[in-house]
């Protein structure tokens, strides 16, 4: 935060610089939200509103609606004069209610059953002219509420100069480590001239520096972040935020390194179904994508919509794999059937049947297999499906989520485009995106197709989300079919071995391929469910596979 705040310097010798003293007289906007809505007031992840009830005074009251990721701070900044000293206060009622100023003090109270008043002083830098006020609740503490708020002192700022700067543009990431961002940016123009560019992750102010560039330390490592600047001036009048750009911190240990995952899908529902400890043997395979989770009526989660979720052949499968030594991620959805995500009727009922999921396996990751005219291509399922993940990666700590999908030969259609853009919209925080290049039309060049295909998807997520080609890399994934696909593209043993490379060569995050039932040969045998259609050597594409490490 920004150390702006502190007390007036006092003279060496002579006559002491005493701090002025604040005229009492609110310079706050909107301080009882009698106005009926937040403004000028900003609060985080939109948690902040407007309610009737409970209230302090008056008709209106603040509430804010902490998660377990977001403290709901709603916050407003005011002009203030420079060394002077001011009074804020305000009542609050909630589990762990905190009022304060950015840079300086704060205070808080418990007090869930009735409104309670917290004050606290502050006296401003002798060349400050502006100052940040904010409010908020602690994480997982249930909403807090806030009412007839109050800075007592006099208004401060630039006298008539009310023009605020322009946006800073062009904001870049320059380097990241596990812990920080380094960024940078073109500068802001203002008729008196900019003083200060205040740096933003999310709604809360994190860093004020003078110049076009910054670190922010003390960050997470493997986190998502995004991050704006503000220009400001000598009046306190503050620009547009810029552009937004997000970045993924690095994972600690290794740079680069992050969320791998080796894992081709394995299929009890048909297909002669492997020993998967016999596959793991001789492939050195640990993870296996378990298809297919689906509806067995009333939002249910059943495998391929008929097999327990427990004590069938599907745990038998999942137990022999954790016994030797690997792991699983269930695989949702897929080409047809009954779905989750089309029949639960909303995103907190779909969020429940993918928590009975991961509850009787404790996973560690899950996949959704986002596919057909009634998940893929329906708009509003697609936010259903994003909103649950989020929902779930919320309440399970470390849980991994990815989405599959399907592409062009040029990354991803209209509606994985979409599916990325909601993503980003509703704040889904998908680890990794993951296109399957086959059944797309692509010819001969399974390869050069597939390449492609991942450098659009990388194009997508880098102009969606703001990230550098390495973070973009590293939130993607690539699943393809063994041998001869629906269409009959045929990507061989060493096609997917050149696939295998470059996922390594740029640090990918998943490769997974349709599947493992399918890795025997059978030249000439065409598409089917227990062979590749294909010469090739038993589970050689899991071999290959085994190999990837991003």
């Amino acid at each position: 935060m920004l150390a702006l705040l502190g007390t007036a310097a006092l003279a060496l010798g002579g006559a002491v610089a005493l701090p002025a003293t604040a005229e009492a007289a609110n310079t706050l906007s909107n301080p009882g939200f009698e106005s009926g809505g937040l403004s000028p007031w900003s609060c985080s992840g939109n948690l902040g509103s407007v309610v009737s009830s409970p209230v302090h005074s008056g008709s209106k009251a603040l509430a804010g609606a902490v998660s377990s990721s977001d403290n709901a701070q709603c916050s407003q900044t005011v002009a203030v004069q420079p060394d002077t000293t001011y009074t804020l206060s305000g009542w609050v009622r909630g589990s762990y209610v905190y009022l304060g100023v950015d840079g300086g003090p704060s205070t808080w109270t418990t007090s869930p059953s009735a409104y309670s008043q917290l004050t606290v002083s502050f006296t401003t830098g002798a060349a400050q002219t502006s100052a940040r006020i904010y409010v908020h609740g602690w994480y997982a503490q249930g909403t807090y509420y806030a009412d007839d708020i109050s800075l007592d002192g006099p208004g401060g700022g630039g006298g008539s100069d009310t023009q605020a700067p322009t946006a800073p543009s062009g904001l870049t990431v320059t380097g990241k480590t596990s812990s920080s961002v380094s960024l940078k940016w073109n500068a802001a123009t203002d008729n008196t001239g900019v003083t200060a560019y205040d740096v933003y992750s999310g709604a809360n102010q994190v860093l004020s520096v003078s110049g076009t560039s910054a670190t922010v330390s003390g960050l997470s490592p493997a986190t998502s972040y995004t991050f704006t600047v503000k220009a400001r001036d000598a009046a306190g009048n503050v620009s547009a935020a810029s552009n937004a750009v997000t970045v993924t911190t690095d994972q600690g240990g290794s740079p680069g390194t992050g969320f791998k995952q080796a894992a081709p899908y394995l299929y009890e529902g048909w297909g002669d179904p492997p020993n998967p400890s016999t596959v793991m043997s001789a492939t050195g395979v640990k993870w296996f994508t378990m298809a297919f989770v689906l509806d067995s009526g009333g939002c249910t989660p059943a495998w391929d919509g008929s097999r327990p979720l427990t004590g069938g052949a599907d745990q038998s499968a999942i137990n022999a794999i954790r016994s030797a030594g690997g792991d699983v991620v269930p695989s949702f959805g897929g080409w047809q059937g009954s779905k989750l995500g089309a029949n639960c009727s909303s995103a907190s009922a779909l969020a429940g049947a993918i928590q009975k999921v991961i509850d009787a396996y404790g996973l560690k990751a899950v996949d959704m297999d986002i596919e057909n005219t009634d998940e893929f291509e329906n708009e509003a399922v697609q936010a259903k499906i994003l909103t649950a993940l989020k929902t779930v990666k919320a309440n399970n700590p470390g849980l991994k989520t990815v989405v599959t999908f399907g592409t062009s030969t040029t990354g991803p259609t209209y509606y994985g485009n979409r599916l990325i853009e909601q993503a980003k919209s509703l704040g889904a925080g998908i680890d990794v995106f993951t296109i399957m290049p086959f059944d797309f039309g692509g010819g001969s060049d399974m390869y050069g197709n597939t390449v492609n295909a991942a450098e659009g998807l990388k194009a997508k997520l880098k102009s969606t989300f703001g990230w550098d080609d390495a973070t973009a890399y590293a939130h993607m994934g690539i699943s393809g079919m063994n041998g001869l696909s629906d269409q009959q593209e045929n990507t061989t043993p060493q096609i997917w071995t050149q696939i295998r490379d470059w996922a390594n060569g740029h640090h990918i995050a998943r490769l997974a391929f349709w599947s493992v039932n399918r890795d025997r040969p059978c030249p000439g045998g065409g598409v089917t469910s227990n062979c590749s259609g294909i010469s090739q050597d038993t589970w050689q594409f899991t071999k290959i596979t085994a190999g990837f490490t991003g």
